[in-house]
């Protein structure tokens, strides 16, 4: 069964109603569900997606996620990633979340062994970080990329669509393809046309780079023994240099 995404959706979540006001929803599931996501873009950025399975504790897939993203960085799709899983959790009243991803960078950034330096990432931190607070229990772990091979598949499936590669279109569409296990129509992307990029973030995911390439001529003058190059260039300790009196 195929759905088809409503407008763009957001990474940020609204706000859940209370319990109380969801009666359909006050029987929460008690047992574990197990997530493995992943999240690429080819170029950095470039074109970006996600991909996730969702299993109960038992192994059975309760659902294959996968979005194309739009022009964003790796880290951006990993956190997508990370966030729909989460998502499909509250969704679904399923309390107790574990999640196996091949970033290791994003894993230890949730588990606090990493700080979150990033302008652009943190606001993604922070909100994983509100979806983590509203369940029972939540674990996350790392794993090698060979171990997370469904993800990484749903992944590049986004992708795939998203640059309308040749017999990628069918498998979004085609309600005969096979493809049992659909998405939260809140995360889903299986529509005619890839969807734009998300409207956050409005900055920049990568900054310019503060070291000019090997094949630009830079210009300085000396003082004191000194070389002083001009134009705030600045390059690396390490590298190499010509330097040609004028």
């Amino acid at each position: 069964m195929t759905r088809h995404s409503p407008a763009a959706p957001s990474l940020f979540s609204e706000p859940t109603p209370p319990a109380a006001a969801n009666p359909e929803k006050s029987a929460q599931k008690s047992s574990w569900i197990n997530a493995h996501c992943d999240g690429g873009a080819r170029g950095n950025p470039g074109p970006a997606g996600y991909g996730a399975v969702i299993q109960d504790d038992q192994g059975t897939i309760l659902a294959e996620l996968s979005e194309f993203l739009g022009m964003r960085t790796n880290n951006f799709a990993e956190y997508s990633g990370l966030l729909a899983c989460l998502q499909y959790a509250l969704d679904h009243n399923h309390p107790r979340l574990r999640v196996v991803s091949d970033s290791e960078l994003m894993v230890k950034q949730i588990q606090g062994k990493y700080k979150v330096n990033s302008p652009d990432l943190r606001p993604l931190w922070q909100e994983a970080k509100n979806r983590i607070a509203r369940l029972e229990a939540f674990e996350i772990s790392h794993a090698l990329r060979h171990k997370n091979k469904d993800a990484d598949r749903l992944a590049n499936q986004a992708m795939d669509r998203g640059m309308k590669r040749p017999g990628t279109a069918n498998l979004a569409t085609n309600p005969g393809t096979p493809r049992p296990h659909t998405s939260s129509p809140a995360f889903a992307d299986v529509g005619e046309s890839a969807p734009k990029a998300r409207p956050y973030p409005t900055k920049s995911e990568t900054p310019p780079d503060p070291y000019p390439k090997a094949d630009t001529m830079l210009r300085g003058f000396t003082k004191d023994g000194v070389v002083h190059i001009l134009g705030n260039a600045t390059l690396p300790d390490g590298v190499f240099v010509k330097i040609i009196r004028e």
